[in-house]
C-alpha cells in the first residue's frame, strides 16, 4: 500500500519490542550432528578459542568456556575440554544462544573450598537463538544469572554442571551464526516462503537440511505453508556434503513411497534453502545412497520491476527518462479517481486504489469496482490470488478481503487489542501481512501468517508476532524482499528508515526529510521513499539518491509477470 503526500505523518522513534528472556535457551529439539567422515560448509571466519590454561581459577575456567562458545568444530569440542566426563555428555551447546555484550558480562565465585567451587555469570542479553534457530530480539537490560559448578582435577578446574547452549558476544555473533531460510510452499504449491533460522556457519548445510526435513516452520508461519516432506520422510545420512557447490541429500527408504511431484517440490525446498548458504548452486537428491533423477519443481518469482511507479502530471505508470510508461487498462482509471495509494498485481491488470472519496476500488479491464465504502478506511493491499485487503484505521477487527465479484471475506484481526492500524501490507507470496498498529499507546510493527485453502481463498490469520515498537508513531511500511519489511517513522529532519528482517535483526537510519511513503524493490538494501514535497528517492547501499520529482502517489508493485515461469 501507498501512501499520497496528503496522508497524516504520525511522529515516533524506534525502541525494541518488550520479548522476555531468562538466560539461555532451554528448549528446542536436538538434531544428530556431522559424522566423523562428513565434509563440512567452511566458513570464511573461523574462530579457534584457547582450551583451558594451566592454573586457570574458576572464574578464568568459566570466562574460557564462554568464550570457546565462538568455535561449533567438532561440536564444540573446544569447549568440551573444560567440562568433566559427565557434564561432556550432558552439556546440549545446540539448545540455543544468547547473545549479550561482553563489556556488561560479569563472573563471580558463589562458593569456594579446595575441591569445588559454583560460579555465576550475569548476562546484559541482546538475543536469543532458540534450539530451532529461531532469533528473539530481548529488551530487558539483564537475565537471571547462569550457574556453573566445578571440581579441582589434577589437571586443575573444570565444570562439572553447565547451562545448556552457548553464550556469544553480540560483536561475534554475525561471524559464528548467519541467518538462513527454509523454504516452504504456500498452500497452492504456487510460491516458495522462507522461514528465517540463525544457526553456526560451520556445517550450515546439515542444519538447514536436517531442519527442514525433520523440523517444523516457525509456529506463528505454521498455518499459512505447507512442505513436501511428509513426516514419514527423513535424512538417511546424518550429514550434507557440499562438493564443488553441489549438496548431496540422501533420505531414508521411506522417501521411497513418494510420487515424482512430491520429489520435484522435495528438490525445489532444498534447492531454494540450501542456496541461502551462498555455498551451495544445486542439489543432488539420493535415497538410501541412489541418487534420484529429479528436476525441482517450478515456482513463482516474487521479484518486482527495478522502475519507480508513480502517480505524477503526466499520468500514472512506470518512470522512465522523464516519462511515464502507462499500463493498458489500468492508468487511465487510477488517474481517474483522483487516488491517494495504489498498489498493482503482479500481471499488472488489477490495481488496488484508495480514492480521492475515501472508497477502495478494484481498478482492471472491467473498469473500476468500489469494493469497501465504510469511513476512515487505510490504504489497501492486494495479494497474488487476486483479493484486496482493506480496513477502516480506527477498527482493526474489520479486516476485510474482497474477491472479484460480489467475494467478501471478513477476516479475524490478531492485532490484539489495537486501537488503530495505520498501515498493512500482504506479501508478495500472500502467505503473510505485515501491518503498523497502535497498542497500548503505541505504534507497533507486526506480521501474522496468512491462512488460506489449496485454491488460495483467504480464510484467516494466524498469530500475530511483534517485531518493533515505535512510541511516538510510524506511518508507512512496505516489503522490501521476501524477509525483509521497510518501515518510515518520525518526520522532517527527523524522519527514519528502518529495515526489519521477520527471524532477524532490524537496523535504523536517516531517511530523507519529510518521508511520508515506502515502497520496496527488490533486495533490503535497496527501496523507494517519497517526501512531502513530491520527490521520491532510492536507497542504495547506504545513501539517498533523488529519483523523481512531482510525485503525488508511489506505487507498490506486488510482483513483475515478466518473472513468472
Amino acid at each position: 500500500m501507498r501512501r499520497g503526500i496528503r496522508s497524516l505523518v504520525l511522529v515516533g522513534a524506534l525502541t525494541l519490542a518488550l520479548v522476555g528472556c531468562a538466560g539461555l535457551p532451554m528448549t528446542g529439539a536436538v538434531h544428530e550432528g556431522l559424522s566423523s567422515t562428513a565434509e563440512p560448509d567452511v566458513p570464511d571466519v573461523q574462530f579457534k578459542p584457547n582450551g583451558p590454561q594451566v592454573g586457570a581459577t574458576p572464574e578464568q575456567i568459566v570466562d574460557g568456556f564462554l568464550n570457546a562458545g565462538s568455535g561449533p568444530a567438532g561440536g564444540w569440542a573446544t569447549a568440551r575440554e573444560f567440562l568433566t566426563g559427565t557434564a561432556v555428555d550432558s552439556w546440549r551447546p545446540d539448545a540455543g544462544a544468547t547473545v549479550d555484550v561482553l563489556s556488561a558480562r560479569s563472573i563471580a565465585v558463589a562458593s569456594s573450598d579446595q575441591s569445588s567451587a559454583t560460579v555465576t555469570v550475569s548476562l546484559s542479553p541482546t538475543a536469543t537463538v532458540d534450539g530451532e534457530g529461531a532469533y528473539t530480539a530481548v529488551a530487558e537490560a539483564a537475565a537471571p544469572p547462569l550457574t556453573f559448578t566445578l571440581t579441582k582435577l589434577p589437571a586443575g578446574w573444570r565444570i562439572t554442571s553447565a547451562p545448556n547452549g552457548i553464550v556469544l558476544d553480540q560483536d561475534l555473533f554475525k561471524s559464528v551464526f548467519r541467518a538462513y531460510s527454509l523454504m516452504y510452499y504456500d498452500p497452492t504449491w504456487t510460491f516458495l516462503v522462507p522461514d528465517v533460522r540463525w544457526f553456526p556457519t560451520l556445517n550450515a548445510s546439515t542444519r538447514i537440511a536436517a531442519a527442514l526435513i525433520n523440523g517444523q516452520p516457525s509456529p506463528w508461519l505454521a498455518k499459512s505453508v505447507v512442505s513436501a516432506f511428509p513426516e514419514t520422510v527423513s535424512l538417511g545420512s546424518p550429514s550434507v556434503p557440499v562438493v564443488n557447490g553441489v549438496a548431496q541429500v540422501d533420505l531414508k527408504e521411506s522417501a521411497l513411497t513418494s510420487d515424482q511431484t512430491t520429489l520435484s517440490r522435495m528438490q525445489a525446498q532444498l534447492a531454494d534453502s540450501l542456496a541461502s548458504t551462498g555455498q551451495v548452486t544445486s542439489v543432488t537428491l539420493s535415497i538410501a545412497g541412489s541418487a534420484l533423477d529429479v528436476t525441482p519443481a517450478p515456482s513463482r518469482d516474487t521479484r518486482v520491476d527495478s522502475r519507480t511507479l508513480a502517480l505524477t502530471a503526466k499520468g500514472f505508470g512506470f518512470i522512465a527518462a522523464g516519462q511515464v510508461d502507462e499500463l493498458p487498462g489500468v492508468s487511465a482509471a487510477v488517474v481517474a479517481l483522483s487516488p491517494r495509494s495504489v498498489e498493482l498485481s503482479d500481471d499488472r491488470t488489477t490495481a488496488a486504489v484508495l480514492a480521492g472519496n475515501g472508497a477502495v476500488t478494484r481498478v482492471d479491464a472491467a473498469g473500476p469496482a468500489a469494493l469497501d465504502q465504510r469511513a476512515g478506511l487505510i490504504a489497501p493491499s492486494i495479494d497474488p490470488f487476486g483479493y484486496i485487503w482493506s480496513v477502516p484505521q480506527t477498527s482493526p477487527s474489520a479486516l476485510v478481503a474482497a474477491g472479484t465479484g460480489a467475494t467478501r471475506i471478513a477476516i479475524s484481526s490478531p492485532w490484539g487489542g489495537a486501537s488503530r492500524v495505520d498501515a498493512l501490507q500482504v506479501s508478495r507470496d500472500g502467505t503473510r501481512i505485515a501491518a503498523l498498529v497502535i497498542s497500548g499507546g503505541r505504534s507497533v510493527l507486526m506480521v501474522a501468517g496468512v491462512v488460506r485453502d489449496a485454491q488460495g481463498v483467504p480464510k484467516s490469520l494466524g498469530d500475530a508476532v511483534t517485531l518493533l515498537s515505535f512510541p511516538a508513531g510510524a506511518s508507512d511500511v512496505a516489503w522490501l524482499d521476501e524477509t525483509t519489511l521497510g518501515v518510515i517513522s518520525g518526520s522532517g529532519s527527523s524522519a527514519q528508515f528502518t529495515t526489519v528482517q521477520i527471524g532477524g535483526v532490524a537496523t535504523t537510519a536517516d531517511a530523507p526529510p519529510g518521508a511520508v511513503a515506502i515502497a520496496g524493490v527488490n533486495l533490503p538494501t535497496i527501496a523507494r521513499v517519497l517526501d512531502a514535497n513530491g520527490t521520491v528517492f532510492i536507497r542504495s547501499g547506504t545513501t539517498w539518491q533523488q529519483d523523481s520529482t512531482g510525485v503525488s502517489v508511489l506505487g507498490t508493485q506486488q510482483g513483475s509477470p515478466l518473472t513468472s515461469p
